[in-house]
């Protein structure tokens, strides 16, 4: 990954989420995250900047979730208090050293200076895809989000060889299946061995046979991975209704 072009990706997705949760309105729902408000989606967001400028800065243990929500329901102005928490991640990344030497959570990650921003641009990205979904009143299409293919691809593999493989039973699908994803406009493509031990992927084996084949542009891909729509097309069509209900990445 390149660290610079990251740091821009981060950048968008920041404000991408702040334009269209103004537009949209603090109260109005977001489609994409049910029981959700802007409100809600933009403290969260803004907890999270605030808890990995933690690690990624090493000022210690951050604080609880509670505190920090709280922060946010005070706030005058909660787009100005987001604001504030960006700031200070960017700041924490852009003075983090390219050897820092902090734990990160994903396995198969970059080192973790650059795990912990790529960790950021793609929570940052697709909640910015939810402040788009609220202020549309529905899931925005691949074709209306902003991201470019190569950050797309970049997410798609964050999911299918960082959490998938976490042997954790909200991230995998709970039978054995060999899931092939196939990018159509990016050289990409990953094979996903599901077992009843947890999953093993494979990056760049396009040819390889699978039980289930999806394929896709990268913006598909990487917006129906993460529950965001359903436009990459899977060769059994019920697959997706066991992805959405077997993996799920949430906020612990």
């Amino acid at each position: 990954m390149d660290f610079r072009e990251m740091g821009e990706a981060l950048g968008d997705a920041c404000a991408v989420l702040r334009s269209n949760a103004g537009t949209a309105g603090l109260a109005a729902p977001v489609p994409t995250c049910p029981g959700w408000t802007v409100h809600d989606l933009v403290a969260h967001q803004g907890l999270v900047h605030r808890w990995a400028a933690a690690y990624i800065a090493r000022t210690g243990r951050p604080a609880p979730d509670a505190i920090v929500l709280a922060e946010a329901d005070a706030a005058p102005d909660l787009l100005d208090w987001f604001d504030e928490g960006m700031v200070v991640l960017l700041n924490a990344v852009a003075n983090a050293p390219a050897d820092l030497d902090v734990k990160f959570f994903l396995p198969d990650a970059p080192p973790p200076r650059d795990a912990w921003l790529r960790r950021q641009v793609h929570e940052t990205t697709i909640h910015a895809v939810d402040a788009m979904a609220a202020r549309l009143g529905r899931a925005p299409r691949a074709d209306e989000v902003w991201v470019k293919p190569w950050l797309a691809a970049d997410g798609v593999d964050e999911v299918l060889t960082g959490f998938v493989v976490r042997r954790n039973p909200q991230t995998s699908l709970p039978r054995t299946q060999t899931v092939l994803f196939k990018a159509t406009d990016v050289d990409r493509s990953w094979l996903v061995r599901f077992t009843h031990d947890g999953a093993v992927t494979t990056r760049d084996t396009p040819d390889e046979p699978a039980d289930v084949t999806v394929t896709g542009t990268a913006r598909e891909l990487y917006l129906s991975v993460w529950n965001r729509g359903r436009e990459a097309e899977a060769s059994d069509p019920t697959w997706w209704d066991d992805w959405a209900e077997h993996v799920k990445v949430t906020w612990a």
